[in-house]
């Protein structure tokens, strides 16, 4: 007989039997643990709508009045999950300016009719509709931005826009909502006040920001109203910028005594700085890292 033809002793077959199931046992567990990772893979598409904060707008030495940034609430938010285990697949729609009635009608700086932001992002969540998603809608600061101009508050203009705005966004909504899919989560975004900075310019500047208070409550309000009755939260920017503080609360600064909410919001936008860029309405860096925060806080476990 030939050594390749050898017989193997019975005990040499039971030790080659025991290594091949072993074998066999490693590749089954590797495959397993392989799929079990794969599976624990998260990929959401994250579609972020809405005006110029939605897209991260600051001053920059390019774009001193502003300009959309890579540094905004979206952005940090695919930092945030992806440090858990999610990718977050974002778009953005976003366009400076826009309010509840340009959103629909496309008559803004990005948009032209027939197209619009609402239909493009309709056209979005449908061709998504059996994928897990988050969408983020940041609107209403702009309808009623224009009834407060040159530190003045036009109250009938305030009063009108409101109204529209209480019977648009529901409609928005309910064409989001429609084209999306039963896997995606929908968070509306309340609106800090910048306003309250005019507390550090005098005494009409204070006046302006006292006043300012009761129609950023109104617009609040309405958001609230709106985002309650179609199942939406709300992430919490007013509470993120610490504007829910009694404004009886102070801080004696240079020999005056300013709203504690005033300072906070100097130090969460450009609205206080000097030099190039001027008082500007948008988030700063932090402004929009609370922003970021406020809307991680209701995010679900994908």
């Amino acid at each position: 007989m030939s050594t390749t033809q050898r017989r193997l002793r019975p005990s040499m077959v039971a030790a080659v039997v025991t290594l091949a199931m072993l074998a066999t046992s490693a590749v089954t567990t590797l495959g397993l643990s392989s799929a079990a990772g794969a599976a624990t893979a998260t990929t959401v598409f994250y579609l972020d709508i809405g005006a110029s904060v939605s897209v991260g707008v600051q001053p920059t030495s390019n774009a001193p009045q502003g300009q959309p940034t890579s540094r905004g609430y979206a952005n940090r938010l695919v930092t945030l999950e992806a440090a858990r285990g999610v990718t977050l697949q974002l778009t953005q729609l976003g366009c400076p300016g826009e309010s509840t009635t340009t959103m629909m009608t496309g008559a803004d700086k990005c948009y032209r009719y027939p197209d619009s932001q609402l239909t493009d992002a309709v056209a979005y969540l449908r061709s998504h509709h059996d994928q897990t998603g988050l969408v983020t809608i940041d609107l209403g600061f702009n309808d009623i931005a224009p009834c407060l101009q040159a530190m003045t508050v036009d109250a009938a203009c305030v009063s009108q826009n409101l109204a529209q705005l209480e019977s648009q966004l529901p409609l928005i909504i309910s064409a989001l909502k429609a084209a999306a899919g039963a896997n995606v989560t929908f968070i509306g975004l309340n609106h800090y006040n910048p306003y309250l900075a005019g507390s550090i310019n005098g005494l009409r500047g204070a006046r302006f920001a006292s006043q300012s208070v009761a129609v950023l409550q109104q617009l609040n309000d309405v958001l609230q109203q709106v985002y309650d009755a179609n199942g939406i939260a709300v992430a919490n920017v007013v509470k993120a910028f610490d504007q829910n503080a009694p404004r009886t609360s102070t801080v004696l600064v240079n020999g005056r005594l300013i709203p504690a909410n005033a300072l906070v919001a100097c130090s969460l936008t450009w609205m206080c700085r000097r030099g190039p860029y001027g008082a500007n309405l948008h988030p700063n860096n932090a402004g929009y890292e609370a922003i970021t925060d406020a809307i991680a806080a209701l995010l679900p476990n994908w």
